[in-house]
């Protein structure tokens, strides 16, 4: 018997939005898997057992809850209290397995069965598995439909009225493409719960002025929530003029989505209540968990667990709450005093506390909202959901992140890679914290998390001012079709002001701007400057700039920049009278008197408006820009690398090192070796004996280094002699070497290599980045690059599009492309190899930190002179494996 897989247990999210536990079966299961077997219609026994099957056999009972979770490996799924589906696989050769599964009738359709396939799947790969087969009815089309549905190549066969069905449980791009298209439907689904219910109930209603019961009871009922709000305080009958519930159990008809607003030690018990009561979402404003400290960091965690083993998702707690502003929902759970305004703007932010301000900015500006979530302590909902949600709300065309810290970094990359090829994100830069492996590499400088933002098409801007300047372009203006900029205007400093800023934006300025028409100049002779300058097909913006004029009111320069440019088709910004937002006279109403596309933004000086431009304009690069493809598997074997990781691990034991451990030399080439990536053999030697031994064996002429990482790039210290032709000098240059490492107090010993063809020397990095997980870094090798910082970084997964951009994004780049009549490298042999190095990152969450140093790129290609690997428990929430809950 192996011990009980915990690790195999998770909180999983079904096609509905709501949530179960899944875990290995127990032999205390029994009782509650009778119970489950009698709550099966007859049709469910028949085509799960071939026959009736009224009841189960006490030694059929016995053999179903004892596994070893090797061979025979089963998992239950809870809902509250009870088991409502079965999955088991039972080894019947080496490599096959058969596959079984059994879901409750009244949750069947839920996509229970393919959720139980993935993690069967995964359980099965620990365990050497590669195959399952199954055997159906011709007639349990559902169950047919999940396996072939799955993403895997089923074959099948028909056999004495059964239909056999065969195929390999390895991932394939097929099958993790539909995992994570099902895993967005799910995530969609459980925010919808929580962004239009039907009812709500307040948990802790209180007729007591200004305490946060009240407030959200009233901010609801005045909001117009179209739903019944239901008030549930157990001391009082009545609440702020409505009748009021002891509990939520005792309120008819159910409720959608309770709002907590009890002290924290009443939490947890409100929690279950709500479980049993068929709540489907929580918001928490409750404070008192983990902004305190460890001890309230349990209970939060506690709590989170409760409510999705009971099918709920919980936004916060410690959070301002949720609106909606769509009329058919009006949904204000929250503390901010009223519903903000309607638009098509939606909103993720950490804070609560700072919410509310954010919430008056945007009112402020005249930026319309559709959804909004405080997540506060993000103990459960997180930005990734949001933004799945968002993916395919047809109410939100812009999403606003306040981020604080990332929840799974690896999931943000991928998720708003995908939500920014539909629709623009912005996000507040946040502070970042300091790496998890501090000490361990690199880490990555604020150009470079840059540079991974913009990857994966987040606009990132470092406040929250800024954060408005951008939406409101993307929310009331098209994106530009170049980078183009006419601008138009009354005051020819603000004119110059606003091609400085254009310049510093990388933006052109149009031929004959910036147009100055004078102070002097009537609103017409405005109007016609404007028509000319967006009438030039060479133009892609417009940079309106104006100054109170002695002759013309401001109110007639307005209206005419509305009227003329308000929906040209190219994006327009002003600077007016030094207003901020999208003045009255510049807004544009539409249906419902909301603020719409054409209104025209404006900002208090040129250089906001314009740098505002200049974000909007690369995002609308990289949409036109190729998304890549991700590269297949040719000359990979993942299989041959997790065996050398296996291996490293049972030596080592990973877990027990959460800074990681250095692979040796050998064990690092073999990892990377695994993925077609070839490291020149060197030879360690800790005498001078066994150095003229090793090259002898190598051949001369050899290169002698210090083994010490860093000191063996210490260029000044002399700690790599090259082109050594025989004995004599070998024997020379040792002593040498040796004397600096010993008086260093580092290892002593040295590496003996092979000479091979000179080429530019790169650097290759894998750092784990707190904002994006592990990510790919490339550079020239050398002082002056080290001293500068000069690496380019993109985020992990790599496309061969981030790949080719990645070898040509470092400032000293051109050294690899023919500067000064230098023959070029070979740019597609780096490319390849960031591409490998990319997939060998993605595969191995055990990376901590992985260095190439260096890399001698040439004409013919390229070689790898030494690897360093750094080796860690696997990264604690990686974006792979089947779908779960991370909490």
């Amino acid at each position: 018997m192996a011990g009980y897989p915990d690790h195999r247990a998770a909180d999983v999210l079904l096609s509905d939005g709501g949530t179960v536990h899944i875990r290995p079966i127990r032999e205390s299961d029994a009782d509650q898997v009778v119970a489950l077997h009698s709550r099966f219609s007859d049709r469910t026994r028949y085509l799960r057992y071939f026959s009736p099957y009224p009841r189960i056999p006490e030694r059929d009972l016995k053999r179903f809850v004892t596994v070893d979770h090797v061979d025979r490996e089963a998992f239950v799924v809870e809902l509250g209290d009870d088991l409502i589906a079965i999955g088991r696989y039972d080894r019947i050769s080496a490599d096959d397995a058969e596959v079984a599964f059994v879901v409750e009738d009244t949750h069947q359709g839920r996509g229970i069965g393919s959720v139980l396939l993935e993690h069967l799947a995964a359980a099965a790969q620990e365990n050497h598995i590669r195959r399952f087969v199954a055997e159906v009815l011709p007639t349990n089309y559902t169950m047919m439909r999940v396996f072939s549905d799955a993403g895997y190549t089923v074959a099948r066969s028909y056999d004495d009225g059964v239909v056999h069905l065969e195929w390999d449980v390895g991932e394939t791009s097929k099958s993790i493409d539909v995992s994570r298209q099902r895993e967005q439907r799910s995530e969609a689904a459980s925010i919808t719960r929580l962004l239009a219910p039907r009812s709500v109930a307040v948990i802790g209603a209180s007729s007591t002025e200004a305490v946060a019961g009240r407030v959200l009871l009233e901010n609801l009922r005045e909001a117009g929530f179209a739903g019944p709000v239901y008030a549930v305080n157990p001391r009082r009958s009545q609440v702020a003029g409505q009748a009021s519930f002891a509990a939520v159990t005792d309120i008819p008809g159910g409720v959608d989505l309770a709002v907590v607003a009890v002290p924290a030690a009443a939490v947890p018990e409100v929690v279950r209540q709500c479980g049993r009561a068929g709540v489907r979402g929580l918001v928490i404003v409750s404070g008192g968990f983990a902004e305190i400290g460890p001890e309230g960091r349990k209970a939060e965690r506690e709590i989170v667990l409760s409510a999705r083993s009971n099918g709920m998702r919980v936004v916060g707690p410690n959070c301002l709450g949720v609106l909606n502003t769509h009329p058919d929902v009006r949904l204000n759970a929250s503390l901010a005093p009223t519903l903000p305004l309607r638009g098509r703007v939606g909103f993720f932010c950490q804070s609560g506390a700072l919410g509310i301000a954010l919430l008056d900015q945007a009112e402020q500006r005249g930026i319309g909202l559709s959804t909004v979530v405080s997540a506060g302590n993000r103990a459960d909902v997180s930005g990734n959901d949001l933004m799945q949600y968002w993916l395919d709300d047809p109410s939100t065309d812009v999403v606003l992140l306040y981020l604080e810290s990332f929840g799974n970094p690896r999931k943000f990359a991928r998720v708003a890679r995908r939500l920014a090829r539909r629709k623009p994100v912005v996000a507040v830069k946040s502070s970042t914290p300091p790496p998890a492996l501090a000490g361990l590499g690199p880490s990555v400088s604020d150009g470079g998390i840059e540079a991974l933002f913009a990857q994966s098409g987040v606009i990132r801007v470092n406040t929250v001012s800024q954060l408005f300047d951008v939406a409101q372009i993307l929310a009331y203006q098209p994106l530009p079709a170049g980078r183009t900029v006419a601008i138009v205007g009354n005051s020819a400093a603000l004119g110059v002001l606003a091609a400085d800023a254009c310049a510093a934006e990388s933006l052109r300025v149009a031929d004959g701007s910036p147009v100055d028409i004078g102070p002097e100049a009537s609103a017409e002779d405005f109007a016609a400057a404007l028509r000319t300058a967006v009438a030039d097909e060479n133009v892609h913006a417009l940079v309106a700039v104006f100054v109170p004029a002695l002759a013309t009111s401001a109110e007639a320069y307005a209206n005419v920049l509305k009227e003329t440019v308000g929906d040209c088709g190219k994006p327009v910004v002003s600077t007016f009278l030094a207003a901020e937002g999208v003045p009255e006279r510049l807004r544009y109403r539409g249906r419902g008197g909301h603020t719409d596309r054409g209104s025209v933004p404006s900002y208090a000086s040129p250089e906001e408006a314009v740098h505002a431009l200049g974000l909007v304009a690369n995002y609308a690069d990289w949409r036109r820009a190729p998304a890549g493809t991700l590269p297949g598997r040719s000359g990979v074997d993942v299989a041959g690398a997790r065996v050398v990781v296996h291996k490293w691990d049972a030596r080592h034991h990973l877990s027990e090192h959460p800074d990681g451990i250095q692979m040796s030399d050998q064990a690092a080439a073999d990892l990377l070796g695994a993925y077609g990536i070839s490291v020149q053999p060197s030879v360690r030697c800790g005498s001078l004996e066994e150095a003229l031994a090793a090259a002898d064996s190598l051949g001369y002429p050899v290169a002698l280094k210090a083994s010490n990482d860093e000191l063996r790039h210490r260029i000044d210290l002399g700690m790599v002699r090259l082109d050594i032709g025989g004995p004599g000098e070998l024997s020379a240059a040792y002593p040498r070497i040796r004397d600096v490492l010993a008086a260093s107090g580092a290892d002593p010993a040295v590496l003996l290599q092979g000479m091979v063809d000179p080429g530019v020397a790169c650097l290759v990095e894998v750092v784990d980045d707190p904002s994006f997980g592990l990510v790919l870094g490339f550079g020239l090798a050398g002082v002056a690059t080290e001293l500068l910082g000069d690496l380019a970084w993109r985020a992990i997964p790599v496309t061969d599009v981030d790949a080719a951009n990645l070898v040509r994004a470092p400032l000293a780049a051109p050294l690899l492309f023919g500067h000064r009549g230098a023959t070029p490298v070979d740019a597609d042999a780096l490319s390849d190899l960031m591409l490998r190095i990319g997939m060998l990152a993605d595969d191995t969450p055990e990376i901590r930190h992985l260095t190439l140093r260096p890399v001698l790129a040439r004409p013919d290609g390229f070689s790898v002179l030494h690897a360093s690997v750094r080796l860690g428990p696997p990264a604690a929430r990686p974006d792979h494996g089947p779908r779960k809950l991370w909490s």
